[in-house]
């Protein structure tokens, strides 16, 4: 068990409308904590069922912030002890990634650390960075391992342009950003870089990200491509179930040697060791497990062994993963019964 502060704490948390953020909102709250979320449209019904419901089973309050609005965050960061920026511009299929997706989310990364210098109550920062922004570079072979001294190619992918390069651009530049700010300003930073998620969501909407990570399932040839596409650019299939990369969140924000930045990923694979996992434990669902002269081997792993050696433990397993993602699309009507 883990000892139990003084007093109530009073956590942020950025973006509660998305699939992380609620489920780290809803674990904040089992926590004991008060939370403090932010939405950039509070007042839109179809958006937020699912922060409304939470309220039932905690002390949640819901704050409007827009991540390109500086000081759109000052009402919701103040007074709170610590503050967990999960907010990010995701479109993956923008004409113009730079200013649809790398200003804002260096912009609002430097908003909401701002906020939080205004406030002068918070004690630490923890920013959900991403795999996208420690993994991707040029490097040929495999059995490649990267760690948290491991950053993204960003000059390669400013000029070769690959699909949906604007993402992982966004997500490395807004963290070497705030890595700078926190240092300038004293803020006890700390990120958490995990790799694709999946598990049941709470939101409205099903994330794209469990779609991708259900491809196979759904026989969606651009979700599959989509898959291929993550595996060449990103080197490897790496997963975690999203309530374990909430608690990697929460643990590292409540473990005072706790310093830097934390890769949170379970497993890593290639497209092809993942399909022929699924084939056998699913066989009902006739996964594909030939995919011609597709690499079968992933380049590289990106590794957890920081965190682990911090004292964190993975709940789940990629059995569980998929059992319960499985069962969450049934219920979405989005597999076959």
């Amino acid at each position: 068990m883990e000892s139990k502060t003084i007093g109530k704490k009073v956590a942020c948390v950025t973006g509660g409308t998305g699939y992380m953020a609620s489920q780290l909102v809803k674990c904040l709250l089992q926590k004991g904590y008060s939370v403090n979320t932010t939405a950039r449209d509070p007042d839109n019904q179809k958006k937020i069922p699912h922060l409304v419901e939470l309220q039932n089973s905690g002390d949640l309050k819901i704050f409007k912030a827009d991540l390109t609005d500086e000081g759109s965050f000052d009402a919701a960061i103040a007074g709170c002890d610590l503050v967990f920026h999960v907010a990010t511009p995701v479109h993956f299929e923008s004409k113009d990634p730079e200013n649809d997706m790398i200003k804002p989310a260096v912009q609002g990364t430097l908003s909401v650390l701002k906020s939080c210098v205004k406030a002068g109550t918070v004690k630490r920062v923890v920013l959900t960075s991403s795999a996208a922004a420690v993994s991707i570079n040029k490097l040929n072979g495999t059995g490649l391992v990267m760690n948290e001294e491991c950053w993204t190619d960003v000059e390669f992918l400013e000029s070769e342009k690959p699909p949906t390069w604007g993402y992982p651009a966004s997500k490395a530049l807004a963290e070497k950003a705030a890595w700078k700010f926190a240092e300038e300003n004293k803020i006890d930073l700390i990120t958490i870089i995990p790799s694709l998620m999946a598990g049941p969501s709470l939101t409205p909407d099903v994330p794209s990200s469990t779609c991708l990570a259900m491809s196979l399932f759904l026989g969606n040839e651009f979700l599959i491509n989509g898959m291929k596409g993550m595996q060449m650019l990103s080197g490897s299939i790496s997963m975690a179930h999203v309530e374990d990369v909430c608690r990697a969140h929460i643990f590292v924000a409540e473990k005072e040697s706790a310093s830097g930045r934390y890769i949170c990923c379970l497993i890593n694979t290639s497209v092809t060791e993942l399909a022929e996992f699924l084939n056998k434990r699913y066989p009902d669902y006739k996964i594909p497990t030939d995919f011609g002269d597709f690499p079968a081997k992933a380049k590289l792993i990106i590794s957890s062994e920081k965190l682990i050696k911090e004292g964190f433990s993975f709940k789940y397993g990629i059995e569980e993963i998929y059992d319960q993602t499985i069962e969450y699309f049934k219920a979405k009507g989005m597999l076959k019964q």
